[in-house]
């Protein structure tokens, strides 16, 4: 790959990564009870939550009634822990901030159950001519070093 595009690569130690993932979760019953306070309220939440385990936000919206969410999430990390730290905390702090939620969702639990996730990346394509060009190059190298 060109050495330009590896600047969109995040680096820990032992692992250059680049996973993204569109992360989509509702309300329960899917009511509609993010008004602009608790929108607020969640941002900072969701904010606070992705820099306390390094992932980054790429981009997200907030609804009445659900979040979407584009992250780039360090691969140690599997998405079932993610959005068990973004709904299990955020709940606990919207809940404690705002009594009227805890009167609509008394059983604790303001999000859904369920969620939706997908990766985000390059194609199928691309990453076949990538290690088709290795291949190609290696056996260049390969053929060069031992032509008589």
């Amino acid at each position: 790959m060109p050495q330009d595009n590896l600047d969109k690569y995040r680096r820990q130690s032992h692992v250059t990564y680049d996973c993204r993932y569109h992360l989509v979760w509702v309300t329960k019953y899917r009511f509609r009870v993010i008004d602009p306070d608790v929108e607020t309220a969640l941002k900072w939440a969701i904010k606070e939550i992705c820099d306390w385990k390094d992932i980054i936000i790429i981009e997200g919206a907030v609804k009445a009634e659900h979040v979407h969410l584009y992250l780039n999430i360090p691969p140690k990390y599997s998405i079932s822990e993610v959005m068990q730290w973004l709904k299990g905390k955020s709940a606990e702090r919207l809940l404690k901030k705002f009594p009227k939620l805890e009167k609509q969702y008394w059983g604790r639990h303001l999000w859904a159950r369920g969620y939706f996730v997908s990766t985000v990346g390059i194609s199928d394509e691309i990453i076949r001519q990538y290690i088709r060009k290795q291949r190609d190059e290696e056996m260049n190298d390969f053929n060069q070093k031992w032509k008589p």
